[in-house]
């Protein structure tokens, strides 16, 4: 019995220690590392989700994001009054990076960058002329070309057109290539496709006036139309739209969109009509100057996205790659080809080389 009792009195004690014993000391949460390095981008007045330029820089500040861990954020500018105040305010987030988009924000973004040295700046489609300004254009008359031969080589009326929406650099730059690439298979070809809507000689051709109002440009697609144009380039952002809705009416019409591709990037309804699309690799241009300036290398060398770093480029023909003979995909492989090369050299008044 003194033993039975001796073992319960043990068991007890260890039970007690037990009881006793110090808590487990809580496992450790690592540290979440906040981002050192913030980012903000500015619009232009036709928004971010305008399925052109604002739209993929954003999507390039986007990647970015992903793959530096930095801190980004875009102010929208819905207003031409907007846009010097949210360059200002994009600089008093004391980030140390801002990037800009469009033609309309180069006043602001020079204004801004002169009186805020340390701060780095980038501005999309413009030149700014500045030590801590990195221009990032394209020379979208190279694919343009290819697009112009392209409209040239499918159109059933021997006409096709274009417009923008506005008379800017970065616009004609996208009709001067497509008049060239129409001229170069009418010259091959023996043919006599006409392009309306512009003018390379005289600068001047057909414009919305503004990047917003899709009607205005379904109302001046139509009016190309009613003229015989069945291939339409529209080279105004989110107005474009407007020729695409012309095209889903006319039917036989179809629309080459610039920027991104269209057929992804407009709604699934105008998948039909988007003959192919002027790319421009804003994206890639974004994140490799992002990753610049963290390596410490930002410089304000600009950078021009051209055929040959794969800069621009021409999108798939998609639905209608059956209008699309293999001998002029042949043609336009060529075309390609001798533009890198340096063979063809597709020049105008807004070329950035």
């Amino acid at each position: 019995m003194r033993r039975l009792i001796a073992v319960f009195a043990l068991v007890a004690s260890a039970v007690l220690l037990v009881g006793c014993a110090p808590a487990p000391t809580p496992t450790a949460t690592p540290d979440v590392t906040e981002p050192e390095y913030c980012a903000r981008m500015v619009t232009n007045s036709g928004g971010l989700d305008d399925r052109s330029f604002n739209q993929s820089t954003w999507e390039g500040l986007q990647e970015a994001a992903t793959k530096y861990n930095i801190d980004t954020d875009a102010i929208v500018s819905t207003a031409e009054t907007d846009l010097a105040p949210n360059v200002s305010q994009a600089v008093a987030t004391g980030c140390q990076f801002v990037l800009t988009v469009g033609f309309e924000l180069a006043d602001a973004t020079l204004a801004e960058a002169t009186k805020n040295p340390d701060v780095h700046f980038a501005i999309v489609d413009e030149f700014v002329d500045a030590p801590n300004v990195k221009p990032i254009v394209f020379d979208t008359a190279q694919a343009s070309f290819l697009a112009g031969y392209l409209a040239a080589g499918v159109t059933k009326t021997g006409k096709v057109g274009t417009f923008g929406g506005g008379n800017q650099p970065p616009v004609t730059l996208f009709m001067d290539g497509f008049v060239d690439g129409v001229a170069m298979y009418n010259d091959k070809h023996e043919t006599t496709v006409e392009v309306l809507g512009w003018n390379k000689d005289t600068q001047d051709g057909s414009f919305t006036g503004d990047f917003e109002d899709v009607n205005k440009g379904k109302s001046l697609t139509q009016t190309l139309i009613d003229q015989g144009a069945d291939i339409i380039l529209p080279v105004a952002g989110q107005v474009g739209q407007g020729a695409a809705a012309a095209a889903i009416e006319n039917p036989g019409v179809s629309i080459i969109w610039v920027d991104n591709d269209g057929y992804v990037t407009l709604p699934a309804q105008f998948q039909s009509v988007v003959l192919t699309s002027v790319l421009k690799n804003t994206s890639a241009a974004v994140v490799e100057t992002i990753g610049a300036d963290l390596e410490g290398s930002f410089d304000n060398e600009a950078f021009v996205g051209t055929l040959k770093n794969g800069g621009v480029e021409i999108a798939d023909f998609h639905d209608q790659s059956a209008l699309v003979s293999a001998e002029l995909v042949d043609e336009l492989e060529q075309i390609r080809a001798a533009i890198i090369a340096g063979i063809i050299t597709v020049t105008g008044p807004s070329s950035p080389q």
